[in-house]
């Protein structure tokens, strides 16, 4: 074994045993730390399923909160009371009320998310830049009107009082949303989550990385540099494009249906057009295409605000009051992200430029 290799297995080693320790050491804190971290896994996963519509096809979608929409709703309605209250028909087929279990719920979340990003993909085809992102824009608050409003006729969704009572994950007969005894140590129910979060990220990471070296994802890289010449080449642009679009939307129905389980309520409210701007911040502040990247733009952008509560507060007392926390704590994320984009125009851990290995001529 070289020393290089030997060099990447002891960093991985150290980076896996960091990440088992992260929850227990959060945890002295109280449940809130630990809790931030889990939201921020769900949003690296969020962000590399963008990353692959956004950094490896080079299409711009700001729609793409409507699949993380999509999953948790289906996941909603599938291990909450709301359908068996509202359908009699429903609870007459299900006595022992609707109880989904995960096995069901991950590739149906995942099927119906990608469904959606298939259908958002067909009318958007030919359109490109500024046009796509006004198009994949609407689709997303399409989404968000939509889950708003039906509640009548048929109260489907419950408009915007959400759906609560939401069942947790059942992993192989442990129940996350209860605490668990360990060799007499105590792990509460967020640090549960925590590490299931992470094994389903480890998951995302190993299918992104085999799809960026793979031949499908070349092809999309070769849409993203130049969609003309790639077709030229023969390259079928049409079926790439919905691919990349059903693949990215995947990730986002898991992502989804793993937030309705872990927040045990969802609402119109969590799915807004800031949400899908925040995502595509986070792939464009890491790097954009780069897997390493995201991930880092991920979990700053998303445990950026909820630590900026503990200085908006302090903030908010030197102004008498005068300053609302949520707006001042917006105002210090976004004075953050315009500093890093212009010390770091290309993100703060851009991938590769081409050309930068070459040898060089030696004159």
């Amino acid at each position: 074994m070289s020393n290089k290799t030997s060099s990447k297995l002891v960093v991985f080693v150290l980076a896996a045993l960091g990440l088992l320790v992260v929850p227990l050491i959060a945890q002295q804190f109280g449940n809130g730390p630990v809790r931030i971290i889990d939201l921020a896994l769900l949003y690296v996963m969020l962000a590399l399923g963008l990353n692959i519509v956004v950094g490896y096809a080079g299409l711009l979608d700001l729609g793409y909160v409507a699949f993380y929409a999509v999953g948790s709703y289906m996941f909603a309605l599938l291990a909450s009371p709301h359908l068996l209250e509202n359908f009699e028909n429903i609870a007459a087929m299900l006595p022992n009320g609707m109880h989904s279990p995960l096995w069901v719920i991950i590739p149906l979340g995942a099927g119906l998310a990608a469904l959606a990003g298939v259908l958002l993909g067909s009318p958007t085809l030919k359109l490109r830049g500024d046009y796509l992102a006004i198009v994949t824009l609407g689709f997303g608050e399409i989404i968000r009107v939509f889950l708003n409003n039906m509640e009548y006729p048929l109260n489907i969704t419950n408009g915007p009082r959400g759906i609560g009572q939401i069942d947790g994950i059942h992993f192989f007969g442990i129940d996350l949303g209860k605490s668990l005894q360990v060799f007499g140590y105590t792990l509460p129910s967020v640090t549960l989550y925590y590490y299931f979060f992470l094994a389903l990220v480890v998951v995302t990471v190993l299918l992104c990385f085999r799809l960026e070296n793979s031949r499908i994802g070349r092809a999309w890289m070769a849409i993203r540099e130049d969609e003309i010449a790639a077709k030229a080449m023969g390259l079928n642009t049409r079926n790439l494009k919905l691919l990349a679009f059903g693949m990215g939307a995947t990730f986002g129905g898991v992502a989804g249906s793993m937030f309705a389980a872990f927040q045990g309520f969802v609402s119109p409210e969590s799915f807004s057009l800031q949400e899908s701007v925040m995502i595509v911040a986070m792939v464009v502040l890491g790097g954009i295409g780069h897997i390493p990247g995201v991930i880092l733009g991920a979990l700053l952008l998303s445990a950026l605000p909820e630590v900026l509560r503990y200085v908006a507060g302090p903030l908010q007392e030197m102004t008498g009051g005068r300053l609302d926390a949520a707006i001042l704590r917006q105002l210090l994320v976004a004075l953050a992200m315009i500093s890093i984009m212009l010390l770091r125009p290309r993100g703060l851990w851009p991938s590769p430029e081409h050309g930068k290995a070459a040898p060089q001529a030696v004159k």
